[in-house]
């Protein structure tokens, strides 16, 4: 696990780049509208996958952490905005699934966590607090879930 940052990308300590996405329901989300609330960005590749379904499973199972903690928790990845609604409803998923479509994973580039030669974002947590910065950066190579007690790390140091 690399707990310094991904790469070349946004870093502890930096502003998190704003974006606005479509949510599963095609609503936008913008982080600079959530200013105020704390928000833990996880980019992940794609809708369905094995990994990236326990990851969110867990995620949703454990959703109540970050609750207790008022962090707005944000999934995104390369999907469209249909594909994240059917992905929602197959999962149950009570939080906001955004779609990093179009321009192909634009969100993701900009924290340093996309994949240009898969097309997919990189499994990339990024926690903000309510002042836009970021305070927490951990990120699992491919193939890797990123572990449950990481997020409650994160969220214990907000």
């Amino acid at each position: 696990m690399d707990d310094a940052g991904t790469g070349q990308g946004v870093r502890a300590g930096d502003t998190a780049p704003d974006f606005s996405l479509p949510n599963q329901f095609g609503e936008p989300v913008s982080l600079s509208g959530l200013r105020g609330t704390p928000v833990a960005v996880v980019f992940y590749p794609f809708a369905f996958s094995g990994i990236c379904t326990a990851e969110l499973c867990g995620l949703r199972d454990n959703f109540a952490s970050f609750r207790r903690a008022d962090v707005r928790l944000l999934a995104v990845s390369v999907d469209s905005k249909y594909t994240l609604r059917a992905y929602a409803q197959a999962e149950r998923y009570e939080f906001d699934l955004l779609a990093d479509f179009w321009p192909h994973g634009e969100a993701a580039r900009s924290y340093g966590a996309f994949d240009a030669e898969r097309g997919m974002a990189t499994r990339s947590t990024f926690v903000i607090d309510a002042a836009g910065m970021v305070r927490d950066v951990f990120s699992t190579p491919s193939g890797q879930a990123r572990p449950l007690e990481r997020y409650r790390q994160a969220l214990a140091a907000l």
